[in-house]
């Protein structure tokens, strides 16, 4: 989860690096630094916090070498202090890296390496790592199969290691070239003219240059400002493919916004019609996907669909589980992805994964999409990163097509997954029960999302009132049924991502059977009550907790009527098809949850212990 960030071209590397570590801020702020090779040694800055505190200490070394690593970190081994901050530098001073990920064996390698000498100063695992190739690089006389003596240590020391890595190492008598190498964590390379990047995610290099390349597990890379040389683990020779980054660093650029979550949670009128862009089809009656490399008579002798993910992304999975219930009478099962590859769930023969992630590099889903095909089963992934490691593994998937997602709380990756969802049930359902003038009826449903969505973004200056009176209770409830139910849950993530306020999520009628224990004046209740078939049945819960005194947040169609007085504060969303309710009723929880964490002051872009990308498990 933490960002990497190497350079080696013409430049002052330091510059570009702290550039570079900016955007990828969103991965790791625990702490940062950075090291460039110059005047014959590794001069290194570290310090505990945000970039810009290591802005300020860079000013002190002058580092004007054009050869450097840096790094942002997300806690795992060790605290955070300015000693286990990355790069970490061998204690023969002879290596230097930094490391996104967890070497799950570094204490027996430690326990060797102390016994050989060598020293540490850091509590970290990375600390080990850098010192293992230290130790290969010393006794490494040359290479025996045409690769440099730097490649070769490297290889040999993750030989040994157990766990997952994105690296990046620096030697220090080799001016001009970097290795890095990869299992489980995610690295692409930036080709420029005249200097070689490395980062942990494309935004980082953007600015550089568009042309990429994206390493693969076991794959290591040997950098010099016009040279990519690619082999693996079992020094194989690995063809160089160049990608082309699509977007612009403007796309991630902050702009009139304060923060980029409300940013992108106004672009999701844009981002739900890039999501659905061309996939319609021309009779106007269903969805068409180009990816999934699965045909309609295949889809045909699917019994049982499993869904895996985690966070956001299962709650998305939640909402496509009920609608292809109800559009295509095919059973769904979701599971929690880190879950599922420990557990020994039985499966049906004819069942088709579904992976979803935004970033699609998630561990445990990725772990969960490897579990599934290593048992014969066909995969398929939803995700919004092109050129990720689970679009790549995967049998087929669709992508989200969003742009960027820079903010830590996911709120246009999620409503494209829903969105996305609602069109895969209705593709589905096209096949087996769903009429043609159903069919049409839901595609034009969809093709309206934006404008209803424009619609409830209307409601901001409201929600940001009701916000204000509500920013300094210590507990939430989130209240929904049926499709609405994940809605409840992903409502209470956002504001517990955000604001650290205390919340749960359940379905309206659990309510009664424990829940309502927690119910006092000081715990409101956030209630979904769409005029729809249980519209009584909510209103029912509301008079229930309106009879504990309990505050009610209620938010309702605008076609529907409450009894006078039931709802403290009510916010109206406009009248929409069941597949579209999800996705409309998430508009009135992100921004609830986005101005109380601005009201108490919090940091919404960067959460207190969170990252944008899990890559550890």
């Amino acid at each position: 989860m933490c960002g990497i960030v190497g350079y080696v071209g013409k430049q002052k590397a330091a510059p570009l690096i702290i550039e570079g570590l900016k955007r990828l801020e969103y991965r790791g702020y625990d702490s940062a630094g950075v090291a460039v090779l110059q005047d014959g040694r590794f001069a290194v800055a570290k310090k505990t916090g945000r970039v810009a505190n290591l802005e300020g200490e860079t000013a002190k070394h002058r580092l004007h070498g054009t050869h450097g690593i840096g790094h942002t970190r997300w806690a795992t081994h060790g605290g955070v202090t300015d000693a286990n901050a990355h790069p970490h530098v061998s204690s023969d001073g002879k290596i230097a890296l930094i490391h996104n990920g967890v070497i799950e064996n570094y204490a027996h390698i430690k326990k060797f390496l102390l016994g050989k000498g060598y020293t540490f100063s850091s509590e970290t695992d990375t600390e080990v790592l850098c010192n293992l190739i230290a130790y290969h690089y010393a006794k490494e006389p040359a290479a025996a199969n045409g690769d440099s003596r730097f490649v070769e240590s490297v290889r040999k020391t993750l030989r040994h290691a157990e766990g997952t890595y994105g690296i990046v190492i620096m030697a220090l008598d080799l001016p001009g070239e970097l290795v890095t190498a990869r299992k489980g964590s995610p690295l692409i390379l930036g080709l420029g003219d005249g200097e070689t990047l490395v980062a942990s995610d494309v935004s980082a290099i953007v600015s550089r240059t568009q042309n990429v390349v994206y390493l693969k597990d076991g794959e290591i890379a040997h950098l010099t400002p016009t040279t990519c040389a690619i082999t693996t683990l079992s020094s194989g020779t690995v063809q160089t493919v160049v990608d082309k980054v699509t977007w612009s660093i403007a796309d991630s650029e902050l702009g009139a916004h304060a923060h980029f979550m409300e940013k992108e949670i106004f672009e999701q009128p844009t981002a739900l019609e890039n999501a659905m862009r061309g996939r319609f089809a021309e009779d106007g009656s269903t969805a068409r996907f180009g990816g999934l490399n699965i045909t309609p008579g295949e889809f045909r002798t699917v019994d049982r669909f499993m869904f895996c993910a985690c966070g956001t992304a299962l709650h998305a999975c939640m909402v496509t589980e009920h609608l292809i219930e109800r559009f295509a009478r095919i059973p769904v099962e979701c599971d929690y992805a880190s879950e599922f590859r420990y557990r020994n769930a039985p499966l049906f023969r004819n069942s088709l994964f579904f992976v979803m992630s935004q970033s699609g590099e998630t561990i445990d889903t990725l772990a969960a999409l490897r579990e599934a095909k290593r048992k014969g089963y066909k995969v398929l992934a939803i995700n919004n990163v092109v050129g990720s490691t689970i679009a790549r593994e995967a049998d087929g998937g669709i992508y989200q097509h969003v742009g960027p997602e820079v903010g830590v709380a996911s709120t246009k990756a999620f409503t494209s997954q829903l969105l996305i969802g609602a069109m895969l049930a209705l593709y589905i359902g096209r096949m087996r029960d769903l009429s043609f003038s159903e069919g049409t009826e839901i595609v034009n449903a969809l093709k309206g999302t934006p404008d209803l969505v424009r619609q409830a973004l209307a409601q901001a200056p409201h929600i940001k009132a009701i916000a204000k009176r509500f920013a300094k209770v210590t507990d939430m409830l989130f209240l929904g049924r049926m499709s609405l139910f994940p809605i409840a849950l992903e409502g209470a993530l956002k504001l517990k991502e955000i604001s650290y306020i205390h919340a749960e999520g359940y379905p309206a009628a659990e309510m009664k059977h424990g829940p309502i224990a927690l119910i006092s004046e000081e715990c409101p209740s956030v209630f979904f009550a769409p005029n729809n078939e249980l519209f009584n049945k909510v209103v029912s819960s509301m008079q229930e907790i309106k009879a504990r005194k309990g505050p009610i947040i209620a938010i309702i169609t605008e076609d529907a009527e409450l009894p006078a007085g039931l709802a403290d504060e009510v916010i109206r969303i406009p009248r929409c098809h069941e597949a579209v309710l999800p996705i409309v009723a998430s508009i009135p929880v992100q921004l609830l949850s986005y101005y109380i964490a601005v009201e108490r002051g919090c940091d919404v872009d960067k959460p207190r212990n969170l990252a944008k990308s899990v890559t550890v498990e």
